[in-house]
């Protein structure tokens, strides 16, 4: 009988590693990308009149402002819209087309007072800073590859093979998901079963925890119908207290959930199916 109340005691508290923090390699090449561009806008800084100081960069470079979004923290991939003064969409990007438009866009936004009176020195310097709290939003994916190294570690040194990133379309047999193309963290296949592994870990709450429990809940049962193949669901966190009767759900539903702590009877089963 599974203890569910003894799986949320082994929950671990935080899988974030201080090389995980923050990814200076990219937010490095981010800056560099638009160095020349914010060396331009320096310019800008301190200039009373602003208006004519736009009016000369735009003359020498309008692609130059291409880059105002980053300074109010967007990227321009974003495709971001904002209302205008008659609040009707309007793409952030479009405000960059003119001198007219830029001058409103630094009125609105605020960054006309920042710029006049120098409370940024350096727009490269600065930027750099955006971008490392833009980048603290990437450690959720950069702590899902924790956990997914701290698992295919504890597979090899039990000597249990496995592969990474399989995509179900490769098993034509099971039928039941339909056309959705789903892709397995992990895949481990044995005498008597193939393991169709999914990870994650959730140091934070969030009503996507409850979604993504559901989501386990449905589909662990399309695969276990099938005699050949076994649903597995590795997860951890104590975001996980947040959404602990959806958990409990899954749990009691799905044969094989596992934690890092108890993941060692998982693997302990799948070695007495290995060759």
């Amino acid at each position: 009988m599974k203890d569910f109340e003894l799986f949320m005691s082994q929950l671990s508290e935080t899988n974030t590693t201080l090389r995980s923090l923050t990814d200076f390699g990219k937010v490095s090449a981010n800056v560099r990308k638009i160095a020349i561009k914010l060396n331009q806008l320096n310019y800008l800084l301190g200039k009373e009149d602003l208006r004519t100081a736009i009016h000369d960069i735009y003359e020498e470079n309008p692609k130059a402002f291409d880059v105002l979004d980053i300074l109010v923290a967007v990227r321009s991939k974003e495709k971001k819209k904002v209302l205008d003064n008659e609040f009707k969409p309007k793409l952030m990007e479009n405000y960059f087309k003119n001198e007219t438009s830029i001058c409103e866009f630094m009125h609105e936004t605020g960054l006309e007072n920042v710029f006049r009176t120098k409370q940024i020195t350096n727009l490269v310097d600065y930027v750099f800073g955006v971008e490392v709290g833009l980048d603290s939003n990437a450690r959720k994916n950069r702590g899902g590859n924790i956990m997914a190294e701290a698992i295919a570690r504890k597979f090899r040194d039990a000597g249990v093979p496995f592969r990474q990133e399989v995509y179900s379309t490769e098993f034509k047999e099971i039928q039941s998901l339909g056309t959705d193309l789903k892709r397995f963290d992990f895949v481990i296949q044995t005498d008597r079963a193939i393991y169709l592994i999914e990870a994650n870990y959730y140091n934070g709450g969030g009503s996507k925890l409850n979604e993504v429990a559901r989501s386990y809940s449905e589909i662990a049962p399309k695969i276990n119908q099938y005699p050949d193949y076994q649903f597995v669901w590795i997860t951890d966190g104590q975001g996980w207290f947040s959404a602990k009767s959806k958990l409990e759900e899954a749990f009691r539903l799905i044969p094989h959930v596992y934690n890092l702590t108890s993941l060692y009877e998982f693997i302990q089963e799948v070695k007495t199916q290995l060759p």
